[in-house]
């Protein structure tokens, strides 16, 4: 019998956050700290929302890039938070969440064998995705000592001849790391030097907690060259919605449309009415829950630094990225004796790639309650370890 499968797909690996998920589901009384997701449920008056266009019938389909009134809060979402303006008609489309513009993206600008840069530690879809359309990877790994930022020298050495795409993904999942105005302007410029395009991944933009946040797309000329993509499932807490966006070019856009049609059809029609009231009536509720995720960024740096766990700060997302460099075993070993003997669940650095080897992904989108517990039980094995090796 021929072999049913693809070669491209067969060398994936699957998710490293999903196997520790997994597990934690099949134990009794583990707390887990590894799923990305907000604690919070999502505000009523959105979900009243949703309810009500279902009770309207609101129930076929949308047009392929969405529903015209969300087409155009979005572009004022962007107007108002970065003062940049995008055609709601011909540049905007709406997407089964965030990754799906990912998806999309790569394959309308991707030929094969073009290289895409992928900074990490990072998301884990970026790069899968990118072999997927054909591309070959091109890894950037961010260093801790520069707080994990993209500096433009790393950017400047990485770029051939065959680089057509840099993958920008802050603020940072699971570093928390952000860019600042000046970082991007000195990646910016080597940018449009090399004539090469960003997608830039901005899908935690609302929860910063040093300054406001700065998108690339704000910056001169950068605009024409950069796929936006954002959504609201971080944000508004609407992560089973499945709805996010992206912003591009037309020239570009007309394309992802493309894929999108053959693929989806459009985005679930109930999450496109309860975005619109989101992005109208929500900001209040988005700055009630970044003030509490930043509530539990301090108190987790600050428990780290009574057990003396080296951690930069995180200004962004909902993550701490610890190092374990100093017990002498990998990300996964440490991973899985903390999982084993605290019933406490975090995710291996590794599982965000290679380089995140030596530290772990800790979220705080938990109540302060659960962290407590966690933190206890964690302060409780680093000593056990620290005693093991003195």
């Amino acid at each position: 019998m021929r072999n049913p499968l693809s070669d491209t797909i067969v060398t994936i690996k699957p998710s490293g956050i999903r196997k520790f998920f997994d597990i934690v589901s099949e134990m009794e009384d583990a707390i887990s700290l590894g799923v990305g997701e907000p604690d919070f449920d999502t505000p009523w008056h959105i979900r009243d929302e949703g309810i009500y266009s279902l009770e309207k019938g609101r129930t076929f389909y949308t047009s392929n890039a969405g529903l015209k009134d969300l087409k155009v809060e979005i572009t004022k979402y962007i107007k108002r938070t970065q003062n940049v303006s995008y055609d709601a008609e011909q540049e905007v489309i709406v997407t089964v969440g965030g990754s799906e513009a990912i998806d999309i993206a790569l394959r309308a600008m991707i030929n094969p064998g073009e290289e895409v840069l992928i900074p990490q530690p990072s998301y884990v879809s970026y790069e899968p995705c990118a072999i997927l359309a054909g591309a070959k990877p091109v890894i950037i790994e961010l260093k801790e000592e520069n707080d994990f930022r993209l500096t433009a020298q790393e950017l400047q050495d990485a770029i051939t001849d065959k680089t057509k795409i840099l993958i920008l993904p802050f603020p940072n999942n699971p570093t928390g790391a952000i860019m600042e105005r000046e970082d991007l302007e000195a990646i910016a410029e080597i940018i449009r030097k090399k004539d090469i395009f960003v997608i830039s991944d901005e899908i935690y933009a609302e929860l910063t907690y040093k300054e406001k946040h700065v998108s690339i797309v704000s910056l001169p000329g950068m605009q024409e060259r950069t796929v936006l993509i954002n959504g609201f499932s971080k944000a508004y807490a609407m992560t089973g919605w499945r709805l996010g966006y992206a912003c591009a070019p037309k020239k570009i856009m007309e394309q992802m449309l493309k894929i999108h049609q053959f693929a989806i059809m459009c985005a679930p029609t109930t999450s496109q009415y309860a975005a619109v009231e989101a992005l109208r009536n929500g900001d209040e509720d988005v700055a009630m829950m970044r003030e509490s995720y930043n509530q539990r960024r301090r108190f987790l740096m600050h428990a780290f630094k009574e057990m003396g766990l080296k951690c930069f700060e995180p200004y962004g997302a909902f993550y701490v990225f610890p190092s374990i460099k100093e017990f002498g075993m990998s990300s996964d070993e440490f991973a899985n004796r903390l999982l084993q003997e605290e019933k406490v669940a975090v995710v291996p650095g590794t599982a965000f790639g290679d380089c995140g080897e030596g530290f772990l992904r800790i979220s705080y989108a938990y109540s302060i309650e659960s962290l407590k517990i966690a933190l206890d039980k964690i302060g409780a094995f680093v000593d056990r370890l620290r005693k093991e090796r003195s």
